[in-house]
């Protein structure tokens, strides 16, 4: 039946599982990625000239380092002060190098390489926020994919399976855009969107993936869709709506068992019972001392949507997923578990990693692997959906609320 229903996608495409035809023409399309969102000192490198300018369009130029420190009002442009609010920073088609500098010392951002620093194309832009700045890297929309690609999967990988992540990355970054209109960036360069490495892990197949699907995306009812994806589902897909209360047709559940060889398929952890505790008053959460943690209720793919937590100061249910974020994401990978306490500790058993909401990973990979194209592999993990060039695309319909995934 699944293996039916994969068929019946690439024929519902009219394309043959190999291959799937990729409009030449494709209008460029900028994304603003927030790299950093409090950002003190910055130091930035060019082997060509740092070209700067403010609001106001006055300029200056620098070569090869330009070190910004946040004063007061005033911006320190390698020590001179300059009264502003936001700078725009370019090399011209020459990619610049960033590092945060705390105490004089240079250090990575989270996304970058701690010796090479920050590699980026496009433009930088710096929005001050509060007492910080905001550090938006605003880039090509296809260059911005390549950034992700191997940042989100191993560029070793079959090529339809980095094709399928491109799609997919180009796809949720289009969406993000077209909704944006009120923030200062469309995306966040972590787990909270799509992780963004800038040039770094980029090679010839990372490269062979983008350009031979530029400007696909994967379109419900003429709109980029909400295109989610996580690493191992380990089971049926999860619906939007049991993790986001969100009713969206092409993120209903679908079987996948094809992920069994990732390291993710199975996992154990354990939390001590007071750092649980206070992670979830950190949360907001007024708990005492715990006595018992027990699966409520269930999502129809049998993960776990609320817990029961039984303290001293009574009872709280919670869903599964806000005992990820109190707890870790990366402690408890997955909302597909069991609980036991042994002797001071909370001990979880269970299978897969993310919120298994859309694409999944690892089975894409074995799809991949198992011959089917990555217009196919698509179709099966977002039904309803078909492929379509960027530039034909329509705005997808407002959320109600905020779609932001868990990891």
């Amino acid at each position: 039946m699944i293996i039916a229903r994969l068929l019946a996608g690439a024929a519902g495409l009219g394309i043959c599982l190999g291959s799937v035809t990729v409009p030449e023409a494709h209008a460029a399309q900028s994304i603003r990625v927030l790299l950093a969102p409090d950002v003190q000192q910055l130091e930035v490198y060019s082997d060509r000239t740092i070209w700067v300018t403010d609001e106001h369009d006055q300029a200056w130029s620098y070569q090869p380092v330009l070190r910004i420190k946040v004063r007061g009002h005033a911006l320190i442009l390698n020590g001179k002060p300059v009264v502003t609010d936001q700078l725009k920073l370019r090399a011209g088609n020459h990619d610049l190098k960033l590092w945060l500098n705390e105490n004089g010392k240079r250090t990575a951002l989270h996304t970058g390489d701690e010796k090479g620093g920050l590699q980026v194309s496009g433009l930088i832009q710096l929005v001050r926020r509060g007492k910080g700045l905001l550090l938006v890297n605003h880039v090509d929309l296809e260059e911005y994919v390549k950034g992700v690609v191997p940042a989100e999967v191993n560029p070793a990988w079959h090529l339809e399976m980095l094709k399928v992540q491109a799609v997919a990355t180009r796809t949720y970054a289009l969406y993000q855009h077209m909704l944006s209109f009120t923030r200062d960036y469309d995306v966040a360069a972590g787990i909270q969107d799509q992780v963004y490495r800038g040039r770094q892990g980029i090679d010839a197949r990372v490269v062979e993936a983008v350009e031979s699907t530029r400007g696909l995306v994967v379109t419900h009812q003429g709109a980029p869709i909400y295109a989610a994806f996580s690493s191992t589902a380990a089971g049926i897909t999860e619906d939007a709506m049991v993790v986001w209360s969100k009713d969206l047709p092409y993120l209903k559940g679908v079987e996948c068992p094809f992920d069994i060889e990732s390291p993710y398929y199975q996992w154990k952890a354990s939390i001590k019972i007071e750092a649980l505790e206070k992670n979830l008053r950190q949360q907001g959460y007024v708990v005492g001392t715990i006595a018992t943690i027990t699966p409520h209720s269930h999502s129809r793919a049998g993960r776990v949507a609320t817990v029961r937590i039984v303290d001293s100061n009574g009872e709280l249910v919670l869903r599964g997923e806000d005992l990820r974020k109190a707890v870790g994401y990366t402690v408890i990978p997955s909302t597909q578990f069991t609980v036991e306490f042994i002797r001071q500790d909370v001990v979880f058993s269970g299978y897969g990693a993310g919120h298994a909401v859309g694409l999944c990973q690892w089975g894409a990979k074995e799809l991949a692997e198992l011959g089917y194209s990555f217009s196919s592999i698509l179709r099966y993990y977002y039904p309803g959906t078909e492929l379509q060039d960027a530039s034909l695309t329509q705005t997808p319909p407002v959320p109600s609320i905020s779609a932001t995934p868990p990891s």
